[in-house]
C-alpha cells in the first residue's frame, strides 16, 4: 500500500481479506528463477547495509497497512528460519495513518524485546478490533492488556533512543525511495514485494533467491 492509496483513516471492513485477495490475484512468477524487472527490482545506486558482516534483509512496513497485516504471519515464520549469515530488520515507514506513534510503538517493542510477542497483536488491534491506537495512552493500554509493563513502555516510547531510531528510519526510507509497503529489500541492492512477486509466499521465495544471488555475485 502506498501513501497515495491510503486515506488518513482506516475505514470499512474486510481489509485483511481484501489484501489477501489482491496478493492472490497478482502477477504470478514464471517457472524458473525470478526475473529482474518482473519479480524484483534492482536498486541503483545500492544503499550501504547496516552490518557488512552479514547479508541484510529489511521489511519496510506500517502497522496501519492492511497488506502488511496480511503479510505478517508469512514474514514472521520465514524470518525465524533464516540462516545465521542473514540479519533481518523491520523498518516502520513515515507515512500512512498515525505514523509517528506507530513508528515509536515498533521501536519501543524492539527496545523492550517484545516484538515477537506483540507484533501480531498490534496489527490485530488495528485491523480486527478497529482500535486505531490514535493516542499514546491507547497504545499503552494495549500493552497493559497483553502483559507488557505500560509504565515502562511509555518511558521507552518517549525516550531519546526511540526518537533516534525513528529519525534513522525516515532517512532509510528516503535512501531506498520507499513509496509503498510491504517492501522487502535484500543487501541494499534488490527490492520486491508480495504484489510484485505474485503472492505472500512467493515474496519470501524471491528474497531467498536474492540472498543466494548476493552470496555468489556482486551484480
Amino acid at each position: 500500500m502506498n501513501r497515495r492509496d491510503f486515506s488518513t483513516r482506516l475505514v470499512g471492513t474486510g481489509l485483511g481479506a481484501a489484501a489477501a485477495s489482491l496478493f492472490a490475484t497478482g502477477a504470478h512468477a514464471q517457472a524458473g528463477a525470478p526475473v529482474e524487472g518482473r519479480q524484483f527490482t534492482k536498486i541503483e545506486p545500492p544503499v550501504p547495509v547496516m552490518n557488512p558482516a552479514k547479508l541484510e534483509v529489511i521489511e519496510f512496513f506500517s502497522y496501519a497497512c492492511p497488506h502488511c497485516n496480511a503479510f505478517e504471519p508469512t514474514i514472521a515464520a520465514w524470518s525465524k528460519a533464516l540462516p545465521a549469515d542473514v540479519a533481518f530488520h523491520r523498518v516502520p515507514v513515515p507515512f500512512l495513518a498515525n505514523f509517528e506513534n506507530l513508528m515509536r510503538t515498533y521501536y519501543s517493542l524492539e527496545t523492550m524485546g517484545q516484538v515477537d510477542a506483540m507484533q501480531r497483536k498490534v496489527f490485530a488491534a488495528i485491523h480486527v478490533e478497529r482500535n486505531y491506537l490514535d493516542k499514546p495512552a491507547d497504545i499503552a493500554a494495549l500493552m497493559a492488556k497483553n502483559g507488557v509493563d505500560a509504565a515502562k513502555f511509555t518511558n521507552v516510547f518517549n525516550s531519546f533512543s526511540v526518537a533516534t531510531s525513528v529519525a534513522r528510519a525516515k532517512k532509510m526510507m528516503a535512501a531506498y525511495k520507499i513509496d509503498g509497503v510491504p517492501t522487502m529489500v535484500v543487501q541494499g541492492r534488490y527490492a520486491t514485494s508480495p504484489g510484485q512477486a505474485g503472492g505472500l509466499e512467493q515474496a519470501t521465495a524471491v528474497v531467498d533467491y536474492l540472498l543466494q544471488r548476493a552470496r555468489t555475485t556482486k551484480s
